[in-house]
């Protein structure tokens, strides 16, 4: 499934069954992607609900999105409102540093 996302990979995590949509945040406005990150997660994740409904869908942001985007006002809302589940990873490494479900 590619419905806009710059890569969405289906993986396991501890025996669990996940979908992983990776994204660079590299547009000129972190809003404007943000909204359509958020957007195609939801999407996926209502896809996948019902095609695939013991798979969990994360974004995967670097550090730098998560402190930039996340760590701000909207981004802790839809955290705190458990809208979004978080894979956060150091790009140069590529180690993932953080689940957040």
């Amino acid at each position: 499934m590619d419905l806009g996302a710059e890569r969405l990979l289906a993986a396991e995590k501890s025996g669990q069954k996940i979908a992983i949509e990776i994204k660079s945040f590299a547009g000129p406005s972190s809003l404007a992607d943000l909204e359509n990150a958020v957007g195609q997660y939801i999407l996926y994740r209502d896809i996948l609900a019902q095609t695939e409904p013991q798979r969990e869908v994360y974004l995967a942001v670097h550090e730098a999105v998560y402190i930039d985007v996340f760590l701000k006002p909207i981004g802790q809302l839809l955290r705190m409102n458990n809208r979004i589940k978080l894979l956060v990873s150091e790009p140069k490494s590529e180690v993932i540093l953080q689940w957040i479900p």
